[in-house]
């Protein structure tokens, strides 16, 4: 189904939500159609944002929202799906459309297995009237559930479309670009280089695949990387539980500026405990680029400002490739803990593999050489 037809029989005109490789041809059409309009379009910083950004817009126009996700994201949006929304609180109606990776039946990776088993689950545990739209759903099909949803929706009720893989089309194209001259592998390669016998937590998404090629490419093993390959947000998180009790050893955490904004409060927590074994890194690339490069907040947020304002002691911005180098060496040498927001460019190789070792093996491997090092 082309996706202009589909946004035709919803008939919205908000639309929010955190892009999703699967929903490529909804991100691409929407940000073709509107860009980044308060008005009508608006990508969240995390699911949950989405959904109350969505309730401020009905709350405003009596009109029902659309937010778009990854089925990944539906933990984020059931906080404020069930003390918000829900018509036992204040019955506020939102249309969600969900991609759904994992889908039974269908190869994908890891941390995407049990998502996908569990989508239809929750969404019924939610009370979510949901209907499945696949390559050979039919126009008719949709506009007879959406008869059924707006019934759904004037009792205050929430519904969803979820999206199986390769159901939507869209004949235009969209390029994403930001100005930053260094790319990202080369950024993931010189941290890799400077961290030395140190250990590095790397965030879901291109970074990771990055870290892991360079590793195999070196000859190197893997057991000094922790490769978070689900929980976008969380790997500062992570490396924080690992740092603080481990004080023997030192941290990095490669993120995104998309994956750090998801879950910033974690910086709050960082800063107030202060562990001097912990270097922060920061892509800044301004994009969603693993799931398609729609554009995120972070090529407007001073990460180095937020990072010392929540008590990091250190916080840096850099663009090339030595300045990298050397900002990594001095932040190691003064242990203390440092933000380093790293400027780079979208892009990456299109041939770019996947991790070939099972998370599980990452995680023994990677535990076994924290082992061998105490």
């Amino acid at each position: 189904m082309q996706v202009q037809t589909l946004m035709e029989i919803i008939g919205s005109d908000f639309y929010t939500g955190v892009p999703d490789s699967q929903l490529r041809a909804l991100c691409d059409c929407l940000m073709q159609a509107y860009g980044i309009d308060p008005k009508h379009h608006l990508i969240g910083v995390n699911e949950g944002n989405c959904t109350a950004l969505a309730a401020g817009y009905y709350l405003a126009t009596g009109k029902v929202p659309v937010v778009y996700m990854q089925n990944s994201g539906q933990g984020n949006m059931i906080n404020p799906m069930a003390s918000l929304l829900h018509p036992d609180v204040y019955g506020i109606p939102v249309l969600f459309i969900v991609g759904w990776r994992g889908e039974p039946g269908v190869h994908d990776e890891p941390q995407h297995v049990y998502q996908g088993k569990v989508t239809l689950r929750l969404m019924e545990d939610m009370d979510i009237l949901t209907h499945v739209i696949g390559p050979d759903t039919e126009e008719k099909e949709i506009r007879d559930v959406m008869e059924t949803f707006r019934e759904r929706f004037s009792e205050g009720k929430s519904c969803c479309f979820v999206i199986r893989k390769g159901a939507l089309a869209f004949g235009g194209s969209v390029s994403y670009q930001t100005a930053g001259a260094l790319s990202r592998e080369r950024a993931v390669e010189v941290i890799a280089e400077s961290a030395g016998d140190g250990f590095i937590v790397s965030t879901t998404g291109k970074a990771s695949r990055e870290l892991f090629e360079y590793r195999a490419r070196m000859g190197e093993g893997h057991g000094s990387d922790f490769l978070t390959v689900g929980s976008m947000g969380h790997a500062s998180s992570i490396a924080l539980g690992l740092a603080t009790q481990r004080p023997d050893q030192h941290f990095y955490v490669i993120d995104g500026d998309g994956a750090a904004l998801m879950q910033l409060g974690a910086m709050s927590l960082i800063g107030s405990v202060r562990p001097e074994n912990l270097t922060h890194v920061v892509i800044v690339n301004g994009a969603h680029e693993t799931v398609g490069g729609m554009p995120t907040a972070g090529a407007y947020t001073d990460f180095v400002k937020v990072a010392t304002a929540c008590g990091y002691q250190s916080g840096c911005e850099v663009w090339g490739e030595e300045e990298l180098r050397e900002t990594l060496q001095l932040a190691r040498d003064r242990r203390k803990l440092t933000l380093i927001a790293v400027h780079c460019q979208v892009s990456s190789r299109a041939d770019l593999g996947r991790p070939t070792t099972k998370a599980r093996e990452n995680r023994e491997a990677f535990m076994e050489t924290l082992r061998e090092r105490s």
